[in-house]
């Protein structure tokens, strides 16, 4: 496949990476971890660690220079419309309730990070850092990427858990929330400084990232709110193709300004208008086709740039390796539960969400793949930094199952949503269990209470036992970036 057209290993290649993904997801969601780990782990698994070393024939085959070259642009257009659905979903709304413990929280789990990863960063410097890397950028790199949270993958493991709609899920998001709006402003500090050649060409990117992001609120987004007002009977392929080039230019703009071409899809995503029906049903249609087809291809070339056989013959590089995870964890986990302490929540709580914000998942792949493009680490200290990555998401679970232990959280029917004032509240006394845990999906359809086989309405007054015909039911997809409710329309009357 190494001919002079890359199209036919192209062919070959891209099914592969996708099934091998979407079956790494499925065996790992059953084991009880987020489908990403099992994306990451067969990322890794197709790259030089396991398939370049056990048979190398086979990936010169599978991934030969100009299909990988290929594989890498077009995992980077899903990465682009990832970070775009991240700034449309990431909703600051959670912090009403939670405001202050999630603002000591998040900063906490920020400030920790930052401190002991650039301990961290000066002692690795003389060792890892590439030739003409400067201190500062390497160190301000590895602190930033001690911080950051997987704002999506939380959510899916909320969801899983059953905690989407209690006060720790709340709190969770709305810490999440601020710590990923500010992780990225520090990473674009980060990337602008490591772009820049001197102080002055750091000056004049800042000045006109802050333009970029003024003219996207102020100009931009009163611009797509009138839009979206009256794209109601608009298409819906005319719709995409506005939001689509919409992130483009956006992604071209921080490109060509400095502070790279992410930042500015995240940035679209953010003065993207909510609520519009048509803007829903597109951002729907853009996360089906990307995130299943396009970001596999983004995880294997991460894997085809994660080596661990450069570390498997140094018990020293080992050692490093096992520094990098303890100070993410320690920075991460000991950050924010101290920081939920001090904001008064008990340990128990306080532990769920160290646990919780030490959950980092694909997002830390996107720093870390940044980091590598701009030269500002090597692929040493990049393995090493997606080993911890891959064990910290993976922990995230397993941490929290034994925090939370004694917890019977009972999740909704399946395919089912419960509404908003719809739960248990109304059909069993107060306090009696948690959330869902009525008479919904107990029994057959229509029945009464549980196991009286009685018809509807039999124990529970008609006011309390809803409407006949409920409105549409939001469908929430929390999957790597799907936190945001769709609208699902009624099925017909079979």
């Amino acid at each position: 496949m190494s001919g002079r057209d890359p199209l036919p290993g192209l062919l070959v290649a891209i099914p592969v990476v996708i099934l091998a993904c979407q079956a790494g997801a499925l065996v790992f969601r059953r084991l009880g971890q987020p489908p990403v780990v099992g994306e990451i782990t067969l990322g890794i698994v197709l790259g030089p660690s396991l398939l370049g070393w056990v048979w190398p024939a086979a990936q010169s085959w599978l991934f030969p220079g100009p299909v990988a070259e290929f594989l890498g642009a077009f995992g980077s257009i899903g990465l682009l419309a990832f970070m775009f659905l991240a700034g449309l979903e990431l909703d600051l709304g959670a912090l009403r309730g939670h405001r202050r413990v999630a603002i000591t929280v998040s900063q906490a789990s920020i400030v920790l990070p930052l401190v002991l990863g650039s301990l961290l960063a000066l002692a690795m410097f003389p060792v890892f850092a590439p030739p003409g890397v400067g201190r500062m950028p390497f160190v301000l790199f590895l602190a930033v990427s001690m911080s950051v949270t997987a704002f999506p993958v939380l959510a899916r493991v909320l969801s899983d858990r059953g905690l989407s709609g209690t006060r720790m899920g709340s709190l969770a998001m709305a810490c999440a929330a601020v710590d990923d709006v500010s992780a990225w402003c520090l990473l674009a500090a980060v990337a602008a400084v490591s772009t820049s050649g001197s102080p002055a060409q750091a000056l004049t990117t800042a000045v006109l990232a802050a333009v970029f992001l003024a003219v996207m609120a102020g100009v931009l987004r009163p611009l797509l709110a009138r839009w979206a007002g009256r794209a109601g009977g608009a298409a819906d392929g005319a719709v995409l193709v506005v939001l689509f080039s919409g992130l483009c230019l956006s992604a071209l703009a921080t490109d060509r300004i400095g502070v790279h071409a992410l930042f500015g899809a995240f940035v679209f995503g953010l003065v993207t208008p909510r609520g519009s029906r048509a803007v829903e049903r597109c951002t729907a249609r853009l996360r089906a086709f990307c995130v299943p087809v396009l970001l596999p291809l983004f995880f294997v070339s991460t894997g085809l740039h994660t080596d661990v056989s450069l570390l498997a013959g140094d018990p020293v590089q080992w050692l490093w390796a096992l520094a990098v995870l303890g100070v993410a964890v320690l920075g991460k986990w000991g950050g924010s539960t101290g920081g939920a302490r001090l904001a008064g929540q008990s340990w128990r709580d306080s532990l769920s969400l160290g646990a919780l914000m030490n959950c980092r998942g694909l997002t830390e792949l996107v720093v870390l793949n940044l980091g590598l493009e701009l030269g500002v680490i090597g692929p040493g200290l990049f393995t090493m930094l997606v080993l911890m990555a891959l064990v910290t998401t993976a922990l995230t679970s397993p941490a929290l199952s034994w925090i939370r232990r004694g917890d019977t959280p009972a999740p909704p029917p399946a395919g089912t949503p419960t509404p908003a004032g719809n739960s248990s509240a109304g059909n069993s006394p107060a306090g009696s269990g948690p959330v869902g845990s009525g008479p919904v999906g107990s029994g057959p359809v229509g029945s009464g209470p549980v196991g009286s086989g009685a018809p509807v309405g039999a124990g529970t007054p008609a006011s309390a036992a809803g409407p006949a015909n409920p409105p549409p039911e939001p469908d929430r997809d929390p999957e790597r970036g799907g936190g945001r409710e769709q609208v699902r329309e009624p099925a017909p009357a079979r």
